[in-house]
């Protein structure tokens, strides 16, 4: 059995070669629709004004598979860096990302273990890596997941209800 905490589970490379084969763009876009939906309500105006314009990547070794993206215009979004380097690059393993996550993992150990690489700029990946820290995971439980996702598609099917003119049974609008 796999000692799980150690990093000796690896996405099989067949997977792997077959996910490097995809477009990194159509990708990204995915994983900033998970960053907007779970993510990014919970970031301090602070941390948002740092992040705007700045480039990021999430780069999956084992699964040959990154995600480029910024935080700009109040959301993040998926960025296409060409040849050149971004301004953050985190990079580790799916199993040590997937122990990040859940808190099983210290990313300070993970850092000294080389088991985390963070490139580029120091100032922004200490503060990427405080803001994660702090937040309380709980909110990515799948249950708060899915009641905020309600409860913002009945704020917008509100507002829709709200906005629309409203008809008599004439079906003529009313002016007054």
């Amino acid at each position: 059995m796999q000692n799980p905490s150690t990093s000796t589970y690896r996405v099989p490379e067949p997977l792997a070669q077959a996910l490097e084969r995809l477009p990194r763009y159509p990708g990204s876009i995915l994983f900033v629709a998970g960053l907007n939906l779970m993510l990014a309500r919970h970031l301090h105006p602070d941390t948002l004004h740092m992040l705007e314009g700045r480039s990021l990547r999430i780069h999956v070794v084992d699964a040959h598979v990154r995600f480029d993206y910024t935080w700009r215009a109040g959301a993040f979004r998926a960025a296409q860096h060409g040849n050149a380097e971004p301004d953050l690059t985190i990079r580790a393993d799916a199993w040590d990302f997937y122990r990040l996550l859940q808190r099983l993992e210290d990313p300070d150990t993970l850092f000294f273990s080389r088991r985390l690489v963070i490139e580029g700029d120091t100032e922004l990946g200490l503060m990427v890596k405080n803001t994660l820290d702090s937040i309380d995971m709980a909110v990515f439980h799948p249950k708060v997941v899915l009641r905020d996702a309600l409860a913002g598609l009945r704020r917008r099917v509100g507002a829709l209800v709200q906005s629309r003119p409203q008809r008599h049974s004439s079906g003529v609008n009313s002016g007054i």
